[in-house]
């Protein structure tokens, strides 16, 4: 159904109807609940990123390998779902940093990983940077995004190559 097909039977219902409808949404559907929770109390905002962050992290869990599954589908998927939310630039660029930082320091404690893992890598970080640039963002993430580029250094497949070059691109 098209936003004007959906606009014209919303305005058939009533106001209680809507509210109704609404509360049933809120209450069946987790990412309405985020959504209104996040619109409701925008202060909520660095909790938010913290919950994906942690998300994110969980995929690469450097503490304990064995319980990293290193699925880079569910860590992007948490990055989409924040930036669903239209947080504040800063705090997205943050989830997006965290996802290659993982992956990069999973790789220099555990080393080399398969080809795949270090091009998702490289995309997750070139976003990331991508984003941090347009946003004006790159003092404030420089370190990380360095400190990426760092643990990639004793890294195969070309994966330091590629990382410096993405960093230094993005400066």
């Amino acid at each position: 159904m098209s936003k004007p097909a959906l606009k014209k039977e919303l305005q058939k219902l009533s106001k209680e109807q809507l509210l109704e409808h609404i509360l049933d949404l809120y209450e069946k559907n987790k990412s309405v609940k985020e959504f209104y929770e996040f619109f409701l109390h925008p202060e909520s905002e660095k909790e938010l990123c913290e919950k994906f962050k942690k998300i994110i992290r969980k995929e690469f869990d450097v503490e304990n390998p064995m319980r990293a599954s290193l699925k880079y589908s569910i860590a992007k998927r948490a990055i989409s779902d924040f930036r669903d939310l239209q947080p504040s630039p800063e705090l997205l660029a943050d989830a997006m940093l965290t996802l290659p930082e993982c992956a990069c320091k999973y790789t220099f404690e555990y080393g080399d990983m398969s080809e795949s893992f270090y091009n998702s890598a490289c995309n997750s970080f070139a976003a990331a940077l991508a984003f941090i640039s347009k946003n004006n963002l790159l003092k404030e993430f420089q370190q990380r995004a360095r400190q990426c580029v760092e643990w990639a250094s004793v890294c195969g497949y070309g994966f330091c190559d590629e990382m410096s070059e993405i960093y230094f691109e993005s400066d």
